[in-house]
């Protein structure tokens, strides 16, 4: 059984993501509201990693790692490093390379605020990569229609693991609201 679930948003992202947001008042009808972490990571790889392994080592239970684009490739890194389980929607599979062409200034969606992605960064994530994934402890959400990211790539990188490929739809997984009950049971809650 999981303590909780830690969300790890994506790229430019923050805790107001819609999927945060629907995930929250999912919960919090559910009567576990408290159980989602959600904290605003920074742009900053190694940052963002040190954020979630606070919320991790300061938890009695394991949590479950609910990853969407960037924050899938750290719920990876976290999963195989604290032997955790994680669901990955539309994750960042090559986030070293495909975040390359985001170098320079940058303006978070929800907040406005802005920050300088450098070359030092892209470093971090390299840091960051896993040879090998441990298939049983992934739940992978993919729509094929997304304009971001590779969705084959995702599927390839977790075969064997539970898996929910969708036709068409975009980055932002149009779908999430359809796929709760899935996601919620997979985190055991």
């Amino acid at each position: 059984m999981s303590a909780g679930i830690l969300y790890l948003h994506g790229f430019c992202s923050s805790p107001q993501s819609w999927k945060v947001r629907l995930l929250a008042a999912e919960l919090e009808r559910r009567g576990q509201g408290d159980r989602l972490f959600c904290p605003f990571l920074s742009h900053v790889p190694d940052e963002a990693i040190a954020q979630a392994e606070t919320i991790i080592a300061r938890e009695a239970a394991p949590l479950t790692l609910v990853g969407s684009s960037l924050g899938g490739f750290y719920a990876t890194w976290l999963a195989e490093k604290h032997d955790l389980r994680a669901v990955l929607i539309n994750p960042a599979v090559v986030a070293p390379i495909s975040l390359e062409k985001y170098l320079g200034t940058q303006t978070n969606l929800h907040t406005q605020e802005t920050f300088d992605f450098t070359t030092e960064h892209i470093g971090q994530l390299r840091a960051l990569e896993v040879d090998r994934v441990t298939p049983q402890r992934y739940l992978l959400m993919v729509e094929a229609g997304d304009e971001v990211l590779d969705y084959r790539l995702a599927v390839a990188r977790y075969a064997g693991s539970r898996q929910i490929v969708l036709e068409g739809g975009d980055h932002s997984f149009t779908r999430f609201a359809d796929y709760l009950p899935q996601l919620i049971e997979f985190c055991g809650l």
